[in-house]
């Protein structure tokens, strides 16, 4: 029996047995280099493969592939350090994790990840997409499907989705709970908030906000407009569905309305649904929609051959959205993700004041307020000033997209940390600014406005809600200035005593409580807003001067 199982009748025995091991081991201590290089973790070398595998001849062969590999960028991301661990990996799990989620790698690590990577990876383009459109076109369907295309959201997840949806008898909504997340939102199948989601592609980094379509959430939609640089807007081909959206009543006319207003420049109609039984893929439906669509979005302002852009699609089985779909023969256009990675770049500069219209606070370790920077760049430790309280406050820290950086600039989603300031001392529609260029704030401004739909006169001393970048405030309409004519854009002599539906005219207006605003000609995106009362919007405008206040 060997003396080491047994126990030792003393620990000077014991020594011995393990000073015998110590001799055996000597000669192969004494080949090792002491002088060796330190140990440092190649982080782009090539995958380990175990030992076993390879043949013995090959192992020389072996060792040189991964002297040059080390040379070489490695062709797979590594996320999360995965890289430093696989060398130290025991070959038993390395060999066993392929079998955990084989469908899922494939999903997590599409060729669009591939930037992450890099150290200068944020310095893609970034632009915000919102959707909009009647209630039920599909608009949230349509985000999670996109998410789940450009592998934001993986498989596993979406058929729990699916699960639970079937238990609701609601198959059908699966994709768009990727967007709609909170109980409420999922039971009625209507979005309230404004939802949020990114993906990339090869060029591009994209927000998705997904509106509310509900007339009763409008003031959400607008607020998620006001953050757009293009918007989506959709549209049900299905027969009756896209006709009660565009009727009078219907959000088609209004959302289109608003983003136009919101600042939106480019327009993208997803005709959507076309796989439904009462339309499948017919070019007359998606023709007979886009006839009666392209004359309202020409009256709002936009020009039908350089700003709008029809394709159709199917937000349901995805087709037309990544790849070409094979029912729809008669579209050549690209699908939805490929046109947009093809759009051209938006011109933003970098060296305008710092604006920042604050979108939603709350409090997590701090004061932490979320928004889209207009113009301007801010970095970490910066110190800015809170409109129109003017409380200096600091930059703790900077996250894009969740993604913490150390500046970011104009166009992109940001969520700051502040020091200096609670979170009950800011409102949405406050603006964060840098000390040298502060915003204008006021309660009285003249502007000029369009009157949209409203049934009666309107007269001086009119009341309505202002929404104006991410601010609602309540405001009067203290006196007309002059009517404009539509065409010429003549003023007139004298001042009107009403202006009704359709008539352009100049105003003074006067808000409750003093806002952040600054005139169109200097800053459009504060400078457009929009006037409504009891649940419709009844007109758009733009600041023409700011009137500073009599004391």
């Amino acid at each position: 029996m060997d003396p080491r199982d047994t126990a030792p009748d003393s620990w000077e025995q014991e020594d011995d047995v393990e000073a015998t091991i110590d001799g055996q081991l000597d000669p192969a201590l004494m080949a090792l280099n002491v002088n060796a290089k330190p140990f440092v973790p190649n982080v782009n070398a090539a995958e380990f493969v175990p030992t076993f595998v390879v043949k013995a001849q090959d192992l020389d062969s072996a060792v040189a592939v991964e002297k040059m590999s080390t040379m070489e960028v490695s062709e797979t991301p590594m996320e999360n350090g995965d890289s430093d661990m696989t060398t130290e990996e025991p070959w038993d799990q390395k060999g066993a994790e392929p079998n955990e989620e084989p469908g899922e790698e494939e999903e997590e690590t599409p060729a669009p990840k591939i930037p992450l990577t890099q150290p200068d990876a944020p310095k893609k383009e970034h632009i915000n997409v919102v959707f909009i459109g009647h209630v039920d076109a599909g608009k949230s369907t349509i985000g999670g499907q996109i998410m789940y295309l450009t592998g934001m959201v993986d498989k596993r997840t979406l058929e729990k989705y699916e699960r639970e949806a079937k238990e609701k008898n609601r198959e059908t909504w699966y994709l768009s709970w990727a967007l709609d997340t909170n109980q409420e939102e999922r039971d009625k199948g209507k979005t309230v908030e404004v939802g949020r989601a990114y993906f990339e592609t090869d060029k591009k980094h994209f927000t998705i906000l997904d509106a509310p379509g509900h007339k009763s959430f409008v003031p959400n939609m607008i607020g998620g407009a006001s953050q757009a640089d293009l918007a989506v807007l959709v549209i049900s081909a299905r027969k009756g569905e896209f006709e009660t959206g565009f009727e009078k009543g219907g959000q088609t006319r209004e959302h289109a309305m608003l983003a136009k207003t919101a600042g939106v420049k480019h327009l993208i109609v997803l005709v959507n649904k076309m796989d439904d039984p009462t339309v499948n893929w017919s070019l007359e439906r998606y023709d007979e929609c886009k006839e009666k669509l392209v004359p309202f979005l020409k009256k709002v302002g936009f020009n039908p051959k350089k700003d709008i852009y029809f394709m159709p699609c199917s937000g349901l089985t995805g087709a037309n959205l990544k790849e070409p779909a094979d029912m729809c023969s008669w579209y050549i256009g690209l699908p939805f993700i490929p046109h947009l990675d093809s759009l051209p770049l938006f011109n933003r500069s970098t060296d305008g004041p710092v604006r920042l219209p604050i979108v939603d606070k709350y409090k997590d370790m701090g004061t932490v307020i979320l928004g889209k920077l207009e113009s301007g760049s801010i970095s970490k430790a910066q110190q800015l000033v809170m409109m129109p309280n003017r409380h200096v406050v600091e930059v703790l820290s900077l996250l894009t997209d969740d993604v913490e950086t150390d500046d970011a600039d104009p166009g992109e989603n940001l969520k700051l940390r502040l020091k200096g300031i609670e979170e009950e001392e800011i409102l949405p529609g406050f603006i964060l600014c840098n000390a040298e260029n502060l915003c204008h704030s006021g309660r009285t401004f003249d502007a000029q406005i369009v009157i949209i739909e409203h049934k009666s006169i309107i007269c001086p001393g009119y009341n309505a809600v202002l929404h104006i970048h991410t601010c609602i405030e309540e405001v009067q309409i203290t006196a007309l200035i002059c009517l404009v004519d539509k065409k010429t854009g003549d003023k007139s002599k004298t001042r009107p005593r009403f202006v009704k539906q359709d008539q352009v005219c100049i105003a003074r207006l006067r808000t409750a409580g003093t806002i952040c605003l600054e005139t169109f000609k200097d800053f459009p995106q504060m400078g457009r807003f929009t006037l409504r009362d009891e649940g419709k919007t009844i007109a758009i405008g733009k600041v023409l001067k700011l009137v500073a206040e009599r004391d």
